[in-house]
């Protein structure tokens, strides 16, 4: 009998293991051998889910709300996200402009899939988030990326856009505040970025994961521009603003035509969200938002800690995250030729001699940085940066 090839298909090669999940599983092996890890690899809160969703999704299952649900999230939770949008930020989408996701992720890779054919080119500002750039290849697109300067705190302009922008331009993806820089837009320039994707005929799709975490300006939305909802896709998540990584409830909010391409595409892969974790993003979207503030204060205060801590270690410079929770130094000063050559080889030794984990630059497409996760708590982050400057100090000798 003649067996099957043990060949993959084709497509699969076009992706890679995300880096911050590769990052995160060499940490748990240590950890699982009895190694203390600081980890600063991981991308999620350390904050506990807030009661009133952890009790919302108690009384679902206690209702026995455990069947299918529809495709793109039940119409009371499809609602809960239009409404909290526009009490955010202003906009006016409605349920049919609204579909439901297994995390924002998912969200982010549905749209992709919709939206980009085989040689689009898709603008994606560097320093990236590692899944825009695999996604948009399984698509069979071409990132197209864009440097930003580190000098201007990796902030994106239109100006820097409109260079990139070519004949076969599909779609741009922004991330503000970003990942993994905390970088920000200024609402006045992602206007002229979304005024400047209308004009060109160009998809905008606005990732705003961390819009919540913003440390010194309001949460903003360039959805919110009048007469920018037929050219700004919104995709968001529930995961970071309420502590629900791992309850995997992310949204988009797009033109309707997308919506439903999106809920096909949905059909045929992971069906409907979760019924439970539905239940508690309703309340999450409709209940108390005092949670996240608080999440924020503290955020602010380990930011200032660790950015002070990392511009006093020789050889290391930072620019100031205005958002999210993540601190991307530049370590070009830590290495040389003869010692550590590059961020992944830094990142390698400094988890295997110093054990603390943070995820190479390369992964978001630089060559002279290391992305730091601040959501874990303040005694980590002073272990954690101990470590860190005793092993930059090591090398530097």
């Amino acid at each position: 009998m003649q067996q099957a090839s043990s060949h993959l298909a084709d497509r699969i090669s076009l992706i890679s293991v995300s880096s911050t999940a590769r990052v995160s599983a060499e940490a748990e092996k240590l950890r699982r051998a009895g190694v203390d890890v600081v980890d600063f690899g991981v991308g999620e809160p350390d904050f506990p889910t807030p009661d009133n969703i952890k009790r919302a999704a108690i009384a679902a299952l206690d209702q026995n709300f455990t069947r299918y649900t529809a495709m793109p999230g039940v119409q009371e939770l499809r609602q809960a996200v239009v409404d909290r949008h526009k009490a955010d930020y202003g906009t006016s989408y409605s349920v049919p402009e609204c579909v439901v996701s297994v995390g924002g992720k998912h969200a982010i890779f549905n749209m992709t899939q919709a939206l980009v054919g085989d040689g689009d080119e898709v603008i994606i500002p560097i320093p990236y988030w590692v899944t825009y750039y695999d996604v948009v290849n399984y698509a069979g697109g071409k990132p197209v990326l864009v440097e930003t300067s580190e000098a201007e705190g990796f902030a994106l302009t239109a100006a820097q856009v409109e260079k990139a922008i070519t004949p076969k331009t599909r779609l741009m993806i922004v991330n503000s505040p970003c990942n993994p820089s905390g970088a920000l837009v200024e609402q006045a320039e992602f206007e002229k970025i979304a005024h400047l994707a209308k004009k060109r005929g160009i998809w905008l799709m606005t990732d705003e994961c961390y819009c919540r975490f913003l440390y010194d300006s309001d949460p903003y939305s360039v959805a919110s521009v009048p007469g920018m909802k037929d050219t700004v896709i919104v995709a968001g998540s529930l995961s970071k603003t309420y502590a629900m990584t791992g309850w995997r409830i992310g949204f988009t909010l797009a033109p309707a035509e997308v919506c439903t391409a999106i809920i096909k595409l949905q059909s045929h892969s992971t069906s409907n969200p979760t019924s439970i974790a539905q239940k508690g993003a309703i309340e999450a979207l409709n209940g108390p938002q005092d949670s996240v503030d608080v999440m924020l204060a503290e955020y602010r205060k380990r930011r200032d800690y660790v950015i002070g801590r990392l511009r006093a270690i020789p050889g290391i410079t930072c620019a100031e995250p205005r958002g999210a929770f993540y601190a991307y130094p530049n370590i070009s000063g830590a290495l040389s030729p003869n010692g550590l050559r590059t961020p992944m080889e830094f990142a390698e030794k400094l988890l295997a001699e110093a054990h603390v984990a943070a995820v190479p630059g390369e992964a978001f497409g630089t060559e002279k940085h290391v992305r730091i996760s601040y959501a874990t708590s303040m005694e980590n982050i002073q272990k954690g940066l101990d470590r860190l400057e005793s092993f930059v100090k090591k090398y530097s000798a």
